[in-house]
């Protein structure tokens, strides 16, 4: 089906090739879903100077911003950002800025999207769903399509030192704002379809704005790129030593810590087998490296650093098994990364990375405590170490449930998306119409 001849509105005010996290993902929505459709992008002047270096950079709109907003992005960094970022307050207090976008993408675009100028309107960015989308508003006559939307997902129950680590008590402004701002509730009950990142953050929508099943699906937030994807699994001859990855922030909830423990745990035989590579920085790599110096594991731990994502790929491809115990995880990008590399994965089971992971492909680790977490993961790995035909069956599988993920495959999916919404709205419509019977 040739999709090429539908216009799309696409709002991702967070879309960015040059940035990590969710500008790089909006980035990669926007760069295939125009390869199928005819779209005009709207996005901030912010991301001008990267977009215009790519390929495909016409139909752009910028959206700019106050002058008084560099200032008051500043005061709010000072307050939430000394030491670790608070991260629930800076959202709150940097609202205004998005509204201010918000609003303008609806003054610059209100008249053509209610005189059908477009097939579809689809707001990606902002993923998380405390945001409204205004526009919603002139979409009486067009479909609105907002997401995938992510997150909500909360800390176990077992972790509350963490989650107060990670400023949790401050949550209670979520929902403030669902009540407070303007067009949230609104956007949601006048969307016509909704992506949920997660199948939690589906659940906690349907709760909140009491969705009906037909207007929300599930639609996971991350991809993969196709430069990521290997065609073979991993080979490991008996002798070769196994070499661990972890790739992430080094804070707190990532759980590298009990990665290093876990370690520290293995028999003194396994241990002799293994090495892990930590990539990634953060406020607890001293914290890291003093744990590796206590359980003299420094000649099987190597602190990489930050690096940049064309040198990640190397490492994964040079290692065997992922493990990544984050205790909460909206997206889990470097899941992906892993997997398409041909990792078997072993993760947390709380939030997007435990919906990727198969049993096929990988371990979940339910996040009963700290405890059972460093048991598990040790457990695992030793599996592995001592089942690698079971490890070349696992990579092998990652690759292929990577491959759902490929940027081009979830772009295919929108573009049926897109289809059905409006088929859906045409129906709607025709039944509407007033009948003179």
């Amino acid at each position: 089906m040739n999709y090429r001849k539908l216009k799309v509105l696409l709002i991702v005010e967070q879309c960015n090739p040059e940035w990590a996290s969710v500008p790089l993902e909006g980035y990669n929505y926007y760069h295939e879903i125009s390869q199928r459709a005819d779209v005009t992008l709207v996005t901030h002047e912010r991301n001008k100077s990267a977009l215009e270096k790519t390929a495909n950079n016409e139909n752009i709109i910028y959206i700019t911003e106050a002058k008084w907003v560099e200032h008051y992005y500043n005061i709010v960094s000072k307050i939430t950002a000394s030491g670790r970022i608070n991260w629930p307050l800076q959202h709150a207090l940097t609202y205004p800025i998005y509204a201010q976008f918000n609003h303008r993408v609806y003054q610059q675009f209100k008249q053509q999207v209610k005189e059908q100028h477009y097939d579809v309107v689809h707001a990606i960015t902002p993923m998380m769903p405390r945001y409204p989308a205004k526009i919603v508003r002139a979409c009486q006559n067009t479909p609105f399509i907002l997401g995938p939307v992510n997150g909500g997902v909360p800390f176990p129950a077992g972790f509350k030192t963490i989650a107060k680590q990670e400023f949790v008590q401050y949550n209670f402004l979520k929902k403030i704002g669902r009540n407070l701002i303007p067009g949230y509730v609104e956007t949601y009950r006048k969307a016509d379809k909704i992506l949920a990142g997660s199948s939690y953050t589906l659940k906690m929508l349907q709760k909140i704005f009491n969705l009906p099943k037909h207007k929300i699906d599930l639609f996971y937030e991350n991809g993969i790129t196709a430069n990521f994807l290997t065609k073979y699994p991993k080979e490991i001859s008996k002798n070769d030593k196994v070499n661990l990855l972890f790739v992430g922030r080094l804070v707190p909830y990532k759980g590298a810590d009990m990665l290093i423990e876990a370690i520290a745990q293995l028999k003194e035989s396994d241990r002799a087998k293994i090495r892990l590579n930590i990539v990634g920085d953060g406020s607890e790599k001293s914290d890291l490296q003093q744990r590796v110096e206590k359980f003299n594991l420094s000649n099987i731990v190597n602190f990489v650093g930050w690096v940049q994502q064309g040198e990640t790929l190397e490492y994964y491809r040079r290692s065997d098994i992922f493990c990544f115990p984050s205790i909460r995880e909206f997206g889990g990008a470097v899941v992906l990364e892993a997997m398409a590399s041909g990792l078997p994965c072993i993760v947390v089971n709380n939030g997007g990375i435990g919906e990727y992971v198969t049993e096929t492909n990988g371990f979940k680790i339910e996040p009963i405590s700290r405890e059972h977490i460093v048991r598990e993961l040790g457990n695992k790995i030793e599996y592995l170490l001592e089942n690698k035909d079971i490890l070349k069956q696992m990579s092998s599988e990652s690759i292929a449930r990577a491959k759902e993920f490929e940027w081009g495959v979830k772009a295919e999916k929108i573009a049926a998306i897109y289809q059905d919404v409006i088929a859906e709205k045409q129906h709607l419509k025709v039944i509407e119409q007033p009948s003179f019977a």
